[in-house]
């Protein structure tokens, strides 16, 4: 698929690049360019082939076949590639001096010589203000952070015009953190180098690429300019499904029936006092800024963090203290807002991960696990919310983190809960996870659970919710529902703004 070039001479040229696995081809027929001084976003939902192109340019996997060239012009060097991936690669307990001096380094040990920490400190300055490069960078910020991997990824250029890989380098940063980010990727395709963007937040690749490439099921389906194109146009790209063909939320008021968990004066975690009730087929937000309590609040209503409370009750029966085991048992399901750590196993299956807590729907004769059932059943989980690739054997961790979620989800709903809790539910994914989860959790309010979520994100509340509680310092200040649930109000009672205040503004962060 052809569009016009942007840019100067072609530093990355992929041709037909083909990669396949057992049962699947992940890369198919795929080609791009990389031109100097241009940024070029690559787009695609979760199993669309992002991840394998990266790991193919990178040589961690071998491409079945296609080219992957690096030009030179006349009296020009061939480009070199250079990757920062999402999770940065930097050690955590080494200053920004030793993490610089890992990569092609042939000693033993790190060394922090005056020398060295002069040309740290003349690394990083490149790409804005300078800060310490002698403490450990796990003190650093995010974006300090994601400065020290760029300065690491770019030291020892031999000339300008090299290949910057950038694979979602600002799923830990925000606000000013990209900006500073941004402002080094600038900096270098000013001066003659090429950029590679991967990433899922639509607004970000609208205020940074020159180009977008667009890949689905493996192949390029979209290579189009920026010029022209808007969040809307994006998202149909990449899903192939128009804004306009995604049904709209219709909010529903359930409250005259009486609630399947009700608590009054929760406390725990920074909540300090919160009266709540969930009533069967609602889905109720929870919004504030970080540190307001609101991401506490699913955590405390499983168990995962002890509470105190003057009465909890689920399904009409009195809970003294809300553990995981008795939470389970009163079908309340909880999904975490880290599923790394506290949502999945990495080194089990997807079949295994899906019928964790709840096996004796997959218990054979004598009570033992039946990998038969427990695999028919995953083949069915995996099918329903369109988990890529479908294989029910592969190692959790082997999955995007859009695909993750989406094992994670389905486990819960497995058993009709009674609630659902979810803290996060979409962080971290891709448009076409997003839309289904956002169905996933409609379809389980529709049949009856209610369901509580947690979110950061204001349209996500907006979208998915019949009505949002709003938290500060711990308490509740705000329900909103109907007319009153705008994005204006959510921020003016989040941040305890005046609602006149003329300097509020609306969200634009990722999507």
């Amino acid at each position: 698929m052809s569009a016009e070039m942007s840019g100067g001479d072609p530093l990355l040229r992929v041709t037909s690049l083909v990669k396949d696995f057992p049962g699947l081809r992940a890369l198919d027929d795929v080609s791009l360019e990389v031109r100097s001084g241009e940024v070029v976003a690559v787009l695609g939902h979760n199993g669309s082939g992002k991840s394998t192109l990266v790991k193919v340019l990178a040589g961690r996997y071998a491409a079945d076949g296609g080219t992957v060239e690096l030009p030179a012009s006349a009296g020009e060097e061939a480009a070199e590639l250079h990757f920062i991936h999402q999770d940065l690669a930097l050690v955590g307990a080494l200053t920004a001096v030793e993490n610089l001096n890992l990569i092609g380094s042939a000693r033993l040990h790190p060394h922090d010589s005056r020398a060295e920490r002069r040309r740290a400190t003349e690394l990083v300055s490149r790409f804005g203000e300078a800060f310490d490069v002698t403490v450990p960078v796990a003190s650093l910020t995010p974006g300090q952070r994601a400065i020290v991997a760029i300065a690491r990824a770019l030291d020892g250029w031999t000339h300008p015009r090299n290949v910057l890989v950038l694979d979602e380098p600002t799923e830990s940063l925000h606000g000013a953190e990209v900006e500073v980010l941004f402002s080094a990727v600038r900096r270098l395709a000013a001066d003659g180098a090429g950029v590679m963007f991967i990433s899922h937040r639509l607004d970000e690749v609208l205020a940074l690429a020159d180009r977008v490439v667009v890949l689905r099921d493996g192949r390029v389906v979209a290579a189009e300019p920026v010029d022209g194109l808007d969040h809307d146009r994006l998202v149909e790209l990449i899903t192939g499904v128009t804004p306009a063909e995604i049904e709209a939320h219709q909010p529903q008021d359930v409250r005259s029936t009486d609630p399947v968990l009700s608590v009054r004066g929760l406390r725990g975690g920074a909540i300090e006092n919160l009266d709540l009730d969930l009533h069967a087929g609602e889905v109720v937000g929870v919004a504030g800024v970080l540190g307001s309590g609101r991401e506490a609040v699913p955590s405390l209503l499983f168990g995962a963090v002890p509470s105190h409370a003057g009465s909890f009750t689920v399904g009409g029966a009195v809970v003294l203290a809300p553990t995981p085991a008795t939470s389970i048992r009163r079908k309340v399901a909880f999904v975490p807002g880290d599923r790394a750590r506290h949502g999945s196993t990495a080194q089990m299956s997807a079949r295994e991960n899906l019928t964790l807590p709840q096996m004796r729907t997959v218990r054979g004769a004598g009570g033992a696990i039946s990998t038969r059932r427990e695999r028919a059943e995953a083949e069915r989980r995996l099918a329903a919310y369109d988990v890529r690739p479908h294989r029910t054997e592969q190692r959790f961790g082997l999955f995007s983190g859009g695909n993750q979620q989406k094992i994670v989800l389905a486990r819960w709903l497995r058993d009709d809960p009674l609630v659902l809790l979810l803290d996060e539910p979409t962080q971290g994914v891709d448009i076409g996870a997003k839309t289904t989860i956002y169905e996933a959790v409609g379809q389980a309010a529709a049949n009856g659970t209610a369901v509580l979520v947690s979110s950061s994100d204001t349209k996500e509340l907006l979208r998915i919710c019949d009505r949002v509680l709003v938290l500060r310092d711990g308490r509740l200040v705000a329900e909103l529902a109907g007319e009153a649930l705008t994005e204006h109000r959510l921020l003016v009672e989040g941040y305890g703004l005046t609602p006149d205040n003329p300097e509020i503004q609306t969200n634009q962060g990722p999507s």
